[in-house]
């Protein structure tokens, strides 16, 4: 399915992908952009969202590309998230259609609430006193766990997704940030594919603008991860706070009001 857009659009449109990028490859949370972008330009919902699926693959890939490169993250100590996070995700594509949403829209705010003010608080939120990533495969159990339930929840609704899988896998594997960034960026690729086939395969998608989106994405990623990892933890933490936040009063204006 495809949808017309003027030139004026279609330079919106880029502009934004490239900011989102940016903000998905350091904090996650780019959806906060991407998505309403697509949605005021009179993009039916589901499109929209399948679109911006296509889009935000080009712009994961790039990014855990980016920190893989860096050597920030060793993919074979990852194969149970791996595999729970595809799992997880066709589960939660599922439920979209066998749940009623509207409980989780109102509980969703107070919860990303709560991970901006421990990250605030905690001086351990952010992984600030480790910095000697695993030298072996993280606990399996809790990468089985940890996919899962993340890959279900990416597949169901999504919104601050990369900011639960930085914040747990500090918590859960003890990862330095930028490795946990990494393992983020890496994690949201494939829930992102795996929500894409199955949009694609109900024809929720416009290949054209996600592609030009995409393209835009790659560029503004590889910028973020770059700055990411040039300057760390002082550039990474106050900018997670403020998306995060943002995505909550986002979510809670949708929500509440």
């Amino acid at each position: 399915m495809e949808f017309l857009l003027d030139p004026s659009h279609w330079a919106f449109l880029a502009v934004i992908g490239l900011v989102a990028g940016f903000i998905d490859a350091v904090v996650g949370g780019g959806g906060l952009l991407s998505i309403p972008a697509l949605l005021t330009m009179g993009i039916p919902p589901h499109l929209a969202l399948g679109t911006n699926k296509l889009a935000a693959c080009f712009g994961s890939l790039t990014a855990g590309y980016t920190y893989y490169k860096q050597q920030l993250i060793k993919l074979r100590f990852w194969r149970a998230a791996f595999i729970t996070t595809f799992i997880g995700a066709v589960l939660g594509s599922i439920l979209v259609y066998l749940i009623d949403a509207a409980w989780l829209e109102k509980i969703l705010p107070l919860v990303i609430i709560s991970i901006a003010f421990y990250t605030l608080l905690s001086p351990k939120a952010m992984g600030d006193n480790i910095s000697v990533a695993p030298t072996q495969s993280p606990c399996k159990t809790k990468q089985a766990a940890q996919g899962t339930l993340l890959g279900c929840y990416d597949g169901f609704a999504g919104p601050g997704i990369g900011a639960f899988w930085t914040v747990s896998s500090i918590r859960l594997h003890k990862l330095p940030l930028l490795n946990s960034c990494a393992l983020a960026r890496v994690m949201t690729f494939v829930s992102n594919v795996t929500a894409l086939i199955i949009f694609a395969l109900l024809g929720e998608v416009d290949w054209i603008l996600g592609l030009w989106m995409g393209v835009c994405m790659m560029a503004g990623s590889f910028i973020g991860a770059k700055s990411a990892i040039r300057f760390g933890i002082p550039f990474v933490k106050p900018l997670f706070i403020i998306v995060v936040l943002a995505i909550a009063a986002n979510l809670a204006w949708t929500a509440w009001l």
